[in-house]
């Protein structure tokens, strides 16, 4: 069917024009466009018969939710009676009780023939359209329509986007749903051409041949583990704007006596977050006091300024509070960290070793200087860093961690073989110990120790009747990273029939029988990891789910269309 190569290569050039904003545009009825705009009197009309439908079927939710979807559904069906004009009809919602029964339009000549509109808003290279079965029973055709800004009552003007259309034909859908992105779709421009040729009965009911179109999913973004950023971003003007604020409502004048209390006040706000409001307080201190433990007083600014995001006043305060006192070590450190947030590593690297010399035994130092090195590419500076890091402190996993992970770029390293050695001699009496040194073998990449680990801490555990899941679950990871997907599936079960609230087994889990194939399995087990995720208020975990969930929805989708 070439007509399908044809609708697809020109789907693809829509695509590159969508994305550089050059849409093609005509306000005439009938004729092709692939930008709607709908304002004025026009939209009014829309929003009158929006509220009239809540009204009358406001028992699906509130008012103001079945207005908002409503809208969303006309501006959609406007796209499409624009642009087919009076080939289509308008199904009559008034003699339709309950909606339009998941049919917008049929064909004036044949109303055997139905078309569903989609409106979905969104950025176009992430919105998913969906279709029941019975939506793919009742339509000949689903219409794709792209809503840019966000539909409310207030907005005066929306500019709507054809993305693009589906032959019910092409799904072969026979339970539950389909999602499609706007990549999988034929061109809009097609689509009068397509029903005109159902119409005439010139396209067979069996649509073969057609190219497999390769889904273009956006990659999902680890969740960091990077410090929380706080609302509170203070340029001057806004400083000095809290500081005139502040001085009016309170009317405060420190006086020497009064200088704990305004102390206080500021800790108990730091504490609580409110770091504006403690960086007001510490700056009044400051100008009032004449030396007395002003260099806590800089310090403890340098650490609101630091959560606030300002990094230069984090380093300036810091100065300050060197200067007072050469040896303080927080200050040091701190002022290190602002000046690696700030990309200065090398002076982040004086900073640390400064540390290390007030407090050789400071292997957070260490570690944190391994990190720096690591960044400006010495990887065999960093190697020795975190290997003495991990001489001071043997059970820190993170450090063990990046030391495999730097050694990677330099083979047979004797530090990280040294250390291997080291983790292996290490003489264990109970559970959690084999646990703490499974883990470690585990992050430097010493699976099958890890896995002779976990196993003596599961035996022993059996024996005091004090078994946890967590133990088989990371038992199975390593078995995952070896290849042994029995094995790792027996433990991630395992350790969801002690504890069936762990949701991270089941999203390791579900990961594992996605790497086998089994796409069903994979969805069914991130679904629960999702839900325990909501249970738990763990909004980032759910979100992250849920949108693995998505993209295998979509590849499923692909199975069942006929590319």
């Amino acid at each position: 069917m070439g007509w399908t190569k044809v609708l697809r290569s020109l789907q693809s050039d829509f695509l590159k024009r969508l994305n550089s904003g050059n849409l093609l545009h005509t306000q005439e009825q009938g004729e092709h466009s692939e930008l709607t705009i709908i304002s004025g009197e026009r939209l009014r009309q829309l929003r009158d018969f929006c509220w009239q439908m809540a009204e009358k079927y406001k028992r699906a939710g509130t008012v103001r939710d079945v207005f908002i979807n409503n809208l969303k559904g006309k501006l959609g069906e406007e796209v499409v009676k624009e642009r087919l004009a009076d080939f289509i009809t308008e199904i009559d919602y008034e003699k339709k009780l309950g909606g339009d029964g998941g049919i917008d339009f049929t064909l004036t000549s044949n109303i055997n023939i139905g078309i569903e509109v989609k409106s979905r808003c969104g950025f176009f290279n992430k919105v998913r359209w969906s279709l029941s079965v019975e939506e793919v029973r009742k339509n000949t055709v689903v219409a794709c329509v792209l809503i840019q800004e966000e539909v409310n009552e207030a907005q005066s003007e929306y500019h709507l986007i054809f993305a693009g259309f589906l032959p019910t034909q092409m799904i072969k859908l026979k339970t539950g749903k389909i999602y499609f992105g706007i990549e999988q779709l034929l061109y809009g421009g097609g689509l009068r051409f397509y029903l005109e040729e159902i119409q005439l009965g010139d396209i067979q009911e069996n649509l073969i041949n057609l190219p497999r179109n390769q889904v273009m999913r956006q990659n999902n973004k680890q969740i960091s583990d990077k410090q929380q950023k706080y609302s509170y971003q203070l340029s001057n003007k806004n400083f000095r704007a809290n500081q005139n604020n502040h001085q009016q409502q309170n009317h405060i004048i420190l006086r020497p006596k009064q200088d704990d209390l305004y102390i206080e006040l500021a800790d108990k706000c730091f504490t609580n977050g409110d770091f504006a409001t403690a960086i007001d307080y510490y700056s009044r201190i400051i100008n009032d006091r004449n030396g007395y433990q002003k260099d806590e007083l800089y310090y403890k600014r340098a650490s609101a300024r630091y959560q606030v995001e300002d990094y230069q006043g984090t380093i300036d305060d810091c100065s300050f509070a060197i200067a007072i006192n050469t040896s303080y070590i927080q200050a040091y450190n701190l002022m290190a960290q602002a000046c690696y947030q700030l990309g200065d590593y090398q002076q982040a690297i004086v900073n640390y070793t400064e540390v290390i010399r007030l407090n050789p035994y400071d292997d957070t130092a260490y570690r944190n200087r391994a990190d720096t090195s690591y960044d400006l590419g010495d990887k065999q500076g960093a190697i020795e860093d975190y290997a003495q890091a991990i001489k001071i402190n043997p059970h820190d996993s993170y450090t063990y961690m990046n030391l495999s992970e730097g050694s990677k770029l330099i083979e047979n390293n004797p530090r990280v073989y040294q250390t291997k050695s080291q983790i292996k001699l290490e003489t264990l009496t109970d559970a959690n110990a084999y646990k703490q040194r499974g883990k470690n073998r585990y992050d430097v990449g010493d699976y099958l120790g890890a896995i002779e680990d976990y196993t003596q801490a599961i035996d022993i555990s059996l024996q005091n009747h004090s078994l946890e899941n967590e133990v088989y679950r990371i038992r199975g990871d390593a078995h995952y990273d070896l290849g042994n997907h029995l094995e790792a599936i027996e433990d991630y079960t395992q350790a969801i029939n002690i504890n069936s609230q762990d949701a991270l087994a089941y999203y390791r889990r579900g990961c594992l029988w996605y790497d086998l194939a089994d796409k069903a399995s994979a969805i069914a087990d991130f679904q629960t990891a999702a839900g325990l995720y909501q249970k738990q208020g763990n909004v980032a975990k759910h979100k992250r789910v849920r949108e693995k969930i998505l993209d295998l929805e979509i590849e499923a989708s692909l199975d069942i269309l006929d590319f």
